[in-house]
């Protein structure tokens, strides 16, 4: 059994994230002990490993709560699950495919910024420096 601060360690997540998630109904079974502390089990983390995963990619609490309730009605409820995991593994892909343009520039500009240090040239591209040059042409 896990603490809410061992488990925010295990899982890197903060406690404060953890309590507000069990508050919000996340994980129908932890157990209190008799100091009334939160008692995470092996399973109750495979409850926080899928809500972190659909909070990560954005998916709302309200939806989540909803996937949960699902999966405690049980396997009537498997089709209606499947659409939920695809749909926020789609969303998943388009983040990503956002992140490699992004990646992207960065991997440009880092060369760019290599090549400038590398060879102490001077930063053609940045605003300032062409501004600063409109200036003293005047």
């Amino acid at each position: 059994m896990y603490t809410i601060k061992e488990v925010a360690e295990k899982m890197d997540i903060s406690e404060h994230t953890l309590r507000f998630w069990a508050k919000s109904g996340f994980f129908p079974f932890v157990k209190r002990n008799k100091n009334n502390i939160r008692q995470f089990s092996e399973n109750d983390l495979g409850w926080v490993r899928i809500v972190k995963c659909l909070r990560s990619v954005g998916t709302e609490n309200k939806a989540i709560k909803k996937y949960i309730d699902l999966c405690i009605i049980g396997d009537s409820t498997i089709k209606e699950r499947y659409e939920i995991i695809l749909n926020t593994k789609k969303k998943a892909l388009l983040q990503m495919e956002e992140l490699q343009k992004q990646l992207s520039l960065l991997d440009f500009k880092e060369k760019f910024y290599e090549n400038l240090i590398k060879n102490n040239l001077k930063d053609t591209w940045n605003p300032m420096n062409n501004r600063q040059m409109e200036e003293t042409a005047v």
